[in-house]
């Protein structure tokens, strides 16, 4: 084995150690919500702010970073990611509804610094693999958060029953992840390296900043981002009621929601080998949007025996839709400096737009009684998916200024695929 396939396969296996802490952290509270609330007393406003709210801070630290004057390294980001996410999960066990939110939001605010520093990490050390890399990534999250949620009941219940014990067990692979960066967060790369490209030589962080924000491309990108992550917390806020409501169990409703989320995986994992076969990633963008558009009619209106296949079909789809957004960001940077600023602000905005999805979706519905209306709507939004994605999709990347921000987007030949 080469040294580069081997340096290539150590970068994978160290972005996917911190990968598997991006969601489960949020994703388990979910089956064990009712011993929570039962343990706390909690309202039902209470309990729904505990999945939701978190989400609401999964691009706080993108929001800041425009108005960080020197971008920390990557490794940096991800060390001090999984130390604070450690913490916040420990303190959400103490025995005080105060600590419950406060270690949950801390928690959030933890998967955000991850997820803004790992695209920036995948341009800089894997510039000829981004797809690749980026899939493997998102397959990293979507599996995790899909074992998790399958899991962590029957863990409850080998544990004794509470809901702290497999909680706290989630802070074992972050524990994990932290120490495991640390030798590269100590190692000060060569001034030839790509890392050293990180360094402030160039024009000011605020300036980088300036002219992404201003950059229509780099908008383009935030909406596919943001769009797409809606209709991915639509259908895990939703998806099991809709199941339940057209007649299935509970427990089947949840078997579904397992199957499409691990089908994401798949889909996530053939954007790498598709992509090679095309001259851009419009194609990507067309079938996430067909599959996804097609997932979801399918899931409302089919026939009930045929709803695992609609479940598979949705699941693929939304696979292809993460994957092909968060390889956006690698794409259509420039360079790193570039990369860090459009990762904050892709997920920054992307995640704040996706938090209004399951609220919108279940006013509709309890306005409407059924879910004719709501699912109209979501078709409408995924159809309209398609705009910033085709856009997005043209082989572009946004230039760092050379000096003074110059606040527009240069067109140049993409860097790596």
């Amino acid at each position: 084995m080469t040294p580069r396939r081997l340096s290539l396969i150590a970068g994978l296996a160290l972005l996917v150690l911190v990968a598997v802490n991006l969601r489960p952290a949020i994703v388990a509270v979910g089956p064990l919500l009712t011993s929570i609330r039962d343990d706390f007393g909690l309202s039902g406003t209470a309990a729904g702010a505990l999945t939701t709210l978190p989400l609401l801070f999964f691009g706080a630290y993108g929001l800041a970073a425009p108005f960080i004057r020197r971008a920390p390294r990557g490794e940096t980001l991800l060390v001090t990611s999984m130390a604070v996410l450690v913490v916040a999960l420990l303190v959400r066990l103490l025995d005080a509804p105060v600590a419950l939110f406060a270690g949950s939001l801390a928690a959030g605010i933890a998967i955000s610094i991850g997820n803004i520093a790992i695209p920036a990490i995948i341009k800089r050390d894997h510039p000829q693999s981004i797809t690749l890399v980026t899939s493997v990534y998102t397959v990293a999250i979507t599996s995790s958060a899909a074992l998790s949620a399958a899991v962590v009941i029957p863990l409850q219940n080998a544990l004794g029953g509470g809901w702290r014990p497999p909680l706290g067990l989630l802070a074992i692979p972050a524990a994990l992840a932290g120490p495991a960066w640390l030798p590269r967060l100590l190692r000060r790369p060569a001034p030839s390296s790509p890392a050293a490209s990180t360094a402030p030589a160039g024009p000011p962080v605020r300036a980088v900043a300036a002219t992404v924000w201003r950059s229509k491309l780099a908008w383009q990108v935030t909406l596919f981002m943001g769009v797409q992550s809606l209709l991915a917390y639509i259908t895990v806020g939703w998806l099991p009621t809709i199941f339940q409501d057209r007649g299935m169990s509970e427990e089947a409703a949840g078997y579904l929601l397992g199957l499409s989320s691990l089908l994401q995986a798949f889909g996530a994992l053939s954007v790498p080998f598709l992509e090679r076969r095309m001259r851009d990633q419009r194609p990507l963008v067309l079938a996430a949007v067909t599959l996804t558009f097609t997932g979801f009619a399918g899931v409302a209106w089919a026939p009930t025996g045929s709803l695992w296949l609609w479940a598979v079909v949705l699941g693929v789809g939304q696979g292809f839709g993460f994957a092909t957004a968060l390889a956006f960001i690698g794409l259509r940077a420039h360079d790193v400096r570039v990369a860090g600023q459009l990762s904050g602000m892709a997920q920054g905005c992307g995640y704040l737009i996706a938090a209004l999805g399951p609220l919108v979706i279940g006013a509709l519905y309890d306005a409407t009684g059924d879910w004719n209306v709501p699912i109209a709507v979501v078709l409408a939004i995924t159809a309209g998916l398609a705009l910033p994605g085709l856009a997005a999709g043209r082989n572009r990347t946004i230039q760092a200024p050379a000096r003074e921000p110059a606040g527009q987007t240069h067109v140049s030949p993409p860097s790596g695929r």
